[in-house]
């Protein structure tokens, strides 16, 4: 199971299982990353039982 992260800034996609990881990255910086990560962590199971 995966999420795709998209804005005018870049665009990511981060496996959720087994667990949470950074699979692809596109112009999105490190500050941006850890922020993305940080709400994925937080509706982490929402969007797991999704």
């Amino acid at each position: 199971m995966y999420v795709h992260v998209i804005s005018t800034d870049g665009e990511a996609k981060f496996w959720l299982e087994p667990d949470l990881q950074l699979a692809r990255n596109y112009r999105y910086g490190r500050p941006q990353l850890r922020e993305i990560e940080a709400l994925i962590g937080v509706h982490y199971d929402e969007l797991v039982d999704a």
